[in-house]
């Protein structure tokens, strides 16, 4: 029997929710076109029976049709094939993030490194209000695992590392969240009142992983869109989502969810940057501009050391000829110096930092 080729789109259909089998959507998008995935699959839970609290009320669980699967090895085959799907259609610096409970995580991430993705990290997202372990057998299961990866080793992905430390209050963002469950408000309902989905992300947790990973106008596709958390989240955040879900309720709930978003303004969606990511700018720039003049003179920042600009956008100070960087590290004694935050001039009285001047010219370029 012949395999069938999947006809491929010709244009990436961008923030819509497409049904069907996500293996078979995935292979019809166009090779290569995705910057981010964020895949939230059946967790394959295994239940025996119905769950009950001490009350003898029963817990809603997953025991839907789609989390069911005959065998680890029906569900390792599936996991195989619609990550494939997935890395065909990243682009070649792209990245996936694969979420999952200890029932399916293992699995999931040998098939990632089987397939040729690259792990950067696991997260742990340590939930604030789990539900308790009723029966009293075991620990409460109090934590999900997240795997980020990308296509390939060596690949340059995207990483906004000072948005994600701005975030967590200036310092450097670690690998466990404590973040709560979907609950409250944002846990939506069906007609009935019921949970609409029982595996419900909160937006929160997406919206760490969105900052942190993608940039405004990027692709972020969901395979396992459900009920629509990682569009919702990408709409808001000015990126593109496309989503892929194969039960109808879900989608009707999911188009009724991202009806309602609203894509933040441009200037809500910038976030913090590193320096290095910043345009360069050569302090010869600030004397070919004039807004430093040949032979003016530049206070060290503690008042200890001056020296004189030269037309060429160098320095001479004492013995020291050089750039801003050399001649203050010579001054000082010092193995390396900051030029930009060494170096003052003089304007209105007042010893001003030579990067401010700096901050400047990159406003007008940015």
């Amino acid at each position: 029997m012949k395999t069938k080729t999947p006809k491929v789109a010709p244009v990436l259909p961008l923030n819509e929710i497409l049904a069907g089998d996500c293996i078979e959507v995935m292979n019809s998008l166009p090779e290569g076109s995705v910057d981010l995935i964020f895949a939230d699959p059946p967790y394959n839970l295994q239940l025996r029976g119905d769950l009950h609290r001490p009350d003898n009320s029963k817990v809603d669980a997953v025991d839907d049709a789609w989390d069911q699967f005959d065998s680890f090895k029906v569900y390792d085959s599936f996991t195989t094939q619609w990550l494939k799907a997935a890395r065909r259609i990243l682009k070649p610096n792209g990245a996936i993030w694969v979420i999952g409970s200890y029932h399916n995580i293992f699995r999931v991430g040998a098939s990632l490194q089987n397939e040729g993705y690259w792990i950067l990290n696991d997260v742990v997202w340590r939930k604030s209000n789990p539900m308790p372990n009723f029966r009293g057998k075991r620990l409460t299961n109090a934590h999900e695992t997240m795997i980020w990866a990308t296509k390939t080793e060596g690949a340059k992905y995207t990483f906004n590392y000072e948005a994600l430390k701005a975030l967590n209050e200036g310092i450097q963002m670690r690998s466990d969240w404590v973040l709560p469950i979907c609950n409250g408000g944002e846990r939506l309902k069906d007609d009935n009142g019921d949970k609409a989905h029982p595996t419900q992300k909160p937006e929160s947790l997406l919206h760490r992983i969105l900052v942190g990973c993608t940039n405004p106008g990027d692709v972020v596709l969901d395979p396992f869109f459900g009920t629509g958390t990682t569009g919702a989240v990408a709409k808001m955040l000015g990126r593109d989502y496309i989503g892929i879900e194969r039960e109808d309720k879900y989608r009707v709930v999911a188009e009724k969810r991202l009806s309602r978003v609203r894509k933040y303004d441009k200037d809500a969606l910038a976030v913090s940057t590193s320096k290095r990511a910043e345009p360069r700018v050569p302090f010869g720039q600030l004397v070919e501009r004039g807004m430093l003049r040949p032979g003016e003179e530049l206070v060290s920042l503690n008042g200890r050391h001056k020296a004189k600009v030269r037309a060429d956008g160098t320095l001479v100070g004492n013995d020291i000829k050089g750039s801003i960087h050399q001649v203050g590290a010579h001054l000082e004694g010092a193995p390396s110096c900051n030029g930009w935050t060494y170096w003052t001039y003089k304007r209105d009285g007042q010893q001003v930092p030579i990067d401010l001047l700096r901050q400047q010219i990159r406003a007008e370029l940015n």
